[in-house]
């Protein structure tokens, strides 16, 4: 077994990234303080070709040296934009049609591996502050919850681990018809 060469991974130029079918996902991103987050989240984005991330409250925007440290570049290739409130933010993506839902432990929240997507639906992804989550009001606001199980002695995980998980698990179902 030989660990391949960047040269050999056939990645997409930003061109081709922009002109690409999208994942029928939008990655809501509410009062984020890590700067590295941000950035973790745009490299996600980018990796399973995100349709767009959507900055809200104090989340930091792009250009910025601590975004790009671990975005890597991702801030070129993925859609983004900002906006001061994530409740507006909701309200008009549900005014599109799209699902919101909330990743957040809530009553009646449905567990990632029980959640079924329907076919040609676009999805909104909300996740909250690394302290406090999603806010309460965002999440009324929702048409459903996503909860992560875990197992052990935590309660929460880190954002950026959080939109890994899934948007991972979201992929697979809406691409890969897994």
């Amino acid at each position: 077994m030989r660990k391949l060469e960047n040269s050999e991974l056939e990645r997409k130029s930003i061109d081709d990234f922009k002109k690409s079918e999208k994942t029928p996902l939008i990655l809501v991103l509410d009062d984020i303080r890590s700067l590295h987050n941000i950035g973790s989240v745009f490299r996600t984005a980018d990796a399973f070709l995100i349709e767009k991330i959507i900055l809200c409250g104090i989340t930091a925007t792009p250009p910025n040296k601590e975004i790009h440290k671990t975005a890597l570049g991702a801030t070129e290739t993925v859609t983004w934009e900002h906006h001061e409130s994530v409740l507006e933010v909701i309200s008009n993506l549900k005014k599109e049609k799209i699902v919101t839902l909330a990743i957040e432990q809530v009553e009646s929240a449905v567990f990632l591996q029980d959640f079924k997507v329907t076919k040609n639906q676009k999805y909104a992804l909300i996740f909250g502050n690394e302290v406090y989550g999603v806010a309460q009001e965002a999440v009324a606001l929702c048409d459903g919850c996503i909860e992560i199980p875990q197992l052990g002695t935590k309660h929460s995980l880190n954002i950026s681990v959080s939109a890994g998980i899934v948007v991972w698990d979201l992929f697979k179902k809406i691409k890969l018809n897994l």
